[in-house]
């Protein structure tokens, strides 16, 4: 099997329902410009709050796709 090297991005999606439509959302975002996502990791999960309500649900993502330097 040959070497492969990954890159890992940090991305935060947010959502007004859910921590889970917010980690979908930030995948799903990140696959419209990056190629091959292969792991996303949670790492962090938050709300934004105002006035004591909850404005929104955050999850950090770690993603991890296959590094491609364009040499072949």
């Amino acid at each position: 099997m040959a070497e492969s090297v990954y890159k890992v991005v940090e991305l935060i999606g947010t959502s007004a329902e859910s921590w889970e439509k917010a980690a979908e959302a930030a995948v799903n975002r990140a696959g419209q410009s990056l190629r091959d996502l292969r792991v996303a990791e949670i790492v962090d999960l938050d709300m934004h709050l105002e006035n004591g309500r909850v404005l929104a649900y955050r999850a950090k993502v770690k993603l991890s796709f296959k590094y491609e330097d364009g040499a072949g």
